[in-house]
């Protein structure tokens, strides 16, 4: 058996030795250890094997009476053997390479879940900007501060591979520019808005019916598509926050944008916005929530 175990032991010399000598005694083996430290204590994230008859309990036992506190025990596999380093290269590479996959990415970084499956159970949170974008990710073991520092600096790669696409985008000949020399015109509706080019519907806003949530807050889901010949001229952009406007209007706390995880156009597109959302990544999933409280109604 393989476990995961965090703990926090005192900024003492030879904690790590009566550590080491309990585990020893008990027959259990420290595969592996990785230290934050901290001002006045030190967390340490163990790999520990034993034998089958060993529980979490059991082992969570063992090493609080080691000297450990906050201690959380998980069941593990040998992917936690994995080099450190070489994990965080990995991750900033598939982050390059799809900036979309980062809540997912991060979320397996740090053994954590983009959404709690137990909300009955004490998690702790990591909050992480990527420009007004909340990325949020959940585990039972607290975050260390080192790797908050991380988590931050994953976001900020995010940030800047996004300011690239952004300036290669606009540097193309004709780019952000329909190739037709017409300027998109946009018809709102009630509940929608649509965006028209020669008379032809090039992209909509949609909202659906309201969704009342526990909190009390109220939402509308929003359905938007842009054509893909006119994709990436700020058209998504300006629909999403009409959108946001006339939920706003509607009586709306947030809208609620649900679509394929590999989507790589929505970020960039609420980042475009200037609206403050929360991305959450689950499965194939990817979840955009926008509040609407601040905004002025759209004139119709």
């Amino acid at each position: 058996m393989l476990w995961r175990v965090r703990a926090t032991l005192p900024d003492e010399p030879g904690t790590l030795a009566v550590l080491a000598r309990r585990c020893g005694e008990a027959g259990v083996n420290i595969l592996g250890l990785q230290i934050f430290p901290g001002l006045d204590a030190v967390t340490d994230e163990m790999v520990l094997s034993t034998d089958e008859s060993w529980t979490a309990e059991r082992v969570t036992a063992l090493v609080a009476d080691s000297g450990g506190t906050g201690v959380v025990t998980q069941a593990s596999t040998e992917a936690a053997l994995d080099d450190q380093p070489t994990r965080y290269v990995r991750a900033a590479r598939a982050i390059l390479e799809r900036p979309m996959s980062f809540p997912e990415v991060v979320a397996r970084l740090f053994d954590a879940e983009a959404e709690p499956t137990d909300p009955e159970v004490v998690h702790d949170t990591m909050e992480m900007a990527v420009g007004d974008v909340q990325v949020q990710v959940h585990r039972t073991a607290p975050f260390t501060e080192t790797e908050h520092a991380r988590g931050t600096a994953m976001a900020a790669l995010v940030n800047d591979v996004l300011r690239r696409t952004e300036a290669a985008t606009v540097a193309q000949p004709g780019g952000r520019r329909p190739s037709t020399g017409a300027a998109p015109e946009y018809v709102v509706g009630p509940d929608s808005v649509s965006a028209y080019v020669d008379g032809v519907v090039v992209g909509t806003a949609s909202l659906g019916e309201a969704v009342s949530h526990d909190d009390g807050a109220t939402s509308r889901p929003l359905d938007l598509t842009v054509d893909p010949a006119w994709q990436r001229r700020g058209i998504g952009t300006r629909l999403l926050l009409d959108a946001a406007r006339i939920a706003q209007s509607l009586g709306a706390d947030q809208i609620l944008l649900t679509t394929g995880s590999d989507n790589q156009a929505v970020l960039p597109m609420v980042l475009g916005a200037g609206l403050r959302g929360r991305i959450r990544m689950a499965a194939d999933e990817l979840t955009v929530r926008v509040p609407v409280g601040g905004l002025r109604p759209l004139t119709r």
